[in-house]
């Protein structure tokens, strides 16, 4: 009996197999199809690992990979060279929109275009993009106040830096002051401050809230560029006021290792990089995909909806020397962003 339970299993497989999938080529792209990434503030180091791996990606696809995006931190700049990239017809976009609402449009006409777009890190939720890979920006925010609030014993004042209108930075700030109220009912919210991702305002704002709260235990930001300011200010205050942030840099690293910085929460760049790139191409060549249900009907792209996370790490002065960029270029034997 067994044996014939088996048998019908084994032929039920075989007939239940899409024919198809025996024919295809596979992943085999054209050096001519060519896959942009768009960022914006272009020249921080927290882009470079996303690139390297979409390139990996692309490479081992058989397909051309482009880095841009604007220099500065300005919505109206980074439309911009979305326009200029979709004049050029890419067979897709990497994509970290600054602001949700902006792109909504303009990725829609990508769609229409049949240039699929997938976010990462920011996302626009309400867009047309077919896939979003992050390291959920609410996790990221959960564990940083249990860190800070285990560092502090569960008792203390805390304050944050915020930068106001970007979605993961919100998502990240709110999911770090909830938590500390629903988990931590010793530690008391002080200050916040609008810095901005801009050092010196986050230098300025952290020496306003010590001077109204002198019992400032902590200070958390969503990202890297606030924290150099911060944690200057905190140096010269020496009161022991713990810098807690997301993403690094080579200066934070150091700043981490010297006992400046608390900590950091990182997320693993390369695989919001590499997993985009991925999706990319399935959503390009969406042939390769024959799922049950009625988008040969509709018209839609199959490929869509698809949400990832990549997760995070946690840098001490431990680890540290594992996130360095050139450390991890050499070790790569690549010139980043440059290729």
């Amino acid at each position: 009996m067994r044996r014939l339970i088996a048998s019908a299993v084994a032929a039920l497989t075989i007939a239940s197999a899409p024919a198809f999938a025996q024919d295809e080529p596979g992943f085999q792209g054209s050096e001519d199809d060519q896959y942009y990434m768009i960022t914006f503030v272009s020249g921080v180091e927290y882009w470079f690992p996303v690139y390297e791996m979409m390139k990996q990606a692309g490479q081992q696809l058989g397909v051309d990979t482009v880095y841009t995006g604007t220099p500065e931190y300005d919505v109206t700049k980074q439309l911009a060279v979305f326009e200029q990239v979709l004049a050029r017809s890419p067979k897709g976009i990497l994509f970290a929109p600054m602001n949700p609402e902006p792109f909504i449009e303009p990725i829609a006409r990508a769609a229409a275009m049949g240039i699929p777009v997938v976010t990462f890190g920011a996302d626009s939720p309400d867009s047309k993009r077919i896939a979003f890979v992050t390291s959920n920006n609410e996790n990221e925010g959960r564990v940083a106040a249990d860190a800070i609030a285990e560092a502090m014993d569960g008792t203390g004042e805390y304050a944050v830096l915020e930068n106001p209108g970007q979605d993961n930075h919100d998502r990240r700030i709110a999911a770090f002051i909830g938590r500390m109220e629903s988990n931590w009912p010793g530690m008391e919210l002080v200050g916040r401050a609008a810095s901005n991702q801009d050092p010196t305002k986050a230098y300025n704002a952290l020496l306003s809230i010590a001077q109204a709260n002198p019992n400032l235990g902590a200070v958390f930001m969503p990202e890297a560029s606030s924290a150099l300011g911060a944690a200057q200010a905190a140096k010269e205050l020496d009161t022991g006021i713990l810098v807690m942030l997301t993403d690094v840099n080579g200066k934070i690293l150091d700043m981490i290792k010297a006992g400046e910085v608390f900590g950091s929460l990182n997320p693993n760049q390369g695989i919001q990089g590499y997993l985009g790139m991925m999706m990319l191409y399935m959503a390009a060549n969406s042939d390769l995909i024959d799922p049950m249900n009625a988008t040969s009907m509709t018209g839609e792209n199959p490929f869509s909806g698809v949400l990832i996370d990549n997760g995070l790490a946690v840098v001490t002065a431990e680890n540290a020397d594992y996130f360095y960029w050139d450390k991890y270029l050499e070790r790569r034997g690549t010139d980043g962003i440059k290729e």
